[in-house]
């Protein structure tokens, strides 16, 4: 049985690291069409500090504070709301959270949580679906055939890690801005390194003379402006980063489709070796603090995981 109190990683309001605290909250209860999950992992993402901070996704409702962090967990199935079908107590899963990863109970909504595959381990399952689930989404949207030459501004990011691994999988040539210390990286993955920063459309040409295929954004503003120069068809413009820009520029943002479906197609590519998750670093959740400054401060390379139970 769940413990009728459990902890978790909070902000008590909007604004910097200073809001986040531990704390003891009742162990949600899971309403119909949810799972009531004992966590195993978390992932740490951007997304996260950004909500901490203010930030809401379009049709979310306002923070209920003290809201806990963290988007997405795997874990093991405590209690099951009604209307479930599919799952039974005792289920490992893995989804995007309602109620905040950063703690050692969580609910899942059944529409956007999948069966972990138990060659997958929980610290890989948490990490898919914000990152790699979202790479897919906009890997699919690009619709390139293979030869066709796709450049990712930012590919030594989570998504963008995922991103190269999934086109190149699917036969694409990959063109990556990332910072110097992440070239060796990002060429490991089969993408041609190119520095980010002024003049990028010059530096792009040099490797690409034609220009590109299409562009996956996930930087946005002047990155944005310039890799959009690149293209002949700007419909072949996709942004994670600038949803206000890409529309002015002919492109569009990247549609994602929040299904257990494709998580279940994610998590299939990682235990074929299809896709790394590259799980970095972990952290303990008495740690939590620590494994968002780290991701906070944007140098990661690969992701971070808090780890929770047993």
């Amino acid at each position: 049985m769940p413990k009728a109190t459990s902890k978790a990683y909070v902000f008590t309001r909007h604004g910097g690291p200073e809001v986040e605290t531990f704390a003891d909250r009742p162990t949600p209860s899971p309403g119909p069409g949810q799972l009531l999950v004992a966590v195993r992992a978390a992932g740490v993402n951007p997304v996260d500090w950004k909500l901490r901070g203010g930030y809401r996704r379009p049709g979310s409702p306002p923070a209920s504070l003290p809201e806990t962090l963290g988007s997405e967990a795997a874990g093991v199935v405590e209690e099951i709301g009604a209307g479930v079908e599919g799952f039974a107590v005792g289920d490992a899963v893995f989804g995007s959270t309602l109620t905040g990863g950063y703690a050692e109970y969580t609910l899942l909504p059944v529409a956007i949580t999948a069966h972990k595959p138990d060659a997958l381990s929980f610290a890989d399952a948490a990490v898919l679906p914000v990152a790699a689930a979202t790479a897919y989404d906009a890997v699919r949207q690009a619709d390139l055939p293979p030869g066709a030459t796709l450049l990712i501004t930012g590919a030594g990011g989570g998504v963008g890690v995922a991103a190269v691994q999934l086109a190149r999988g699917s036969g694409l040539r990959v063109i990556g801005t990332a910072s110097a210390g992440k070239k060796e990286f990002v060429e490991s993955l089969g993408a041609v390194h190119v520095p980010p920063g002024p003049d990028l459309a010059a530096r792009v040409r040099a490797v690409a003379p034609d220009g590109v295929d299409a562009v996956l954004d996930l930087v946005g503003g002047d990155t944005l402006r310039a890799a959009a120069e690149l293209l002949v068809d700007r419909t072949k413009l996709f942004s994670v980063a600038d949803k206000a820009t890409v529309p002015q520029l002919g492109g569009a943002v990247v549609v994602r489709q929040r299904t257990a479906a494709v998580l279940d197609k994610v998590a299939k590519l990682v235990v074929s070796g299809a896709l790394r998750p590259f799980v970095t670093r972990t952290f303990p959740l008495e740690r939590a603090d620590e494994a968002l400054r780290a991701v906070e401060a944007g140098h990661v390379q690969g992701k971070i995981v808090i780890e929770v139970g047993a």
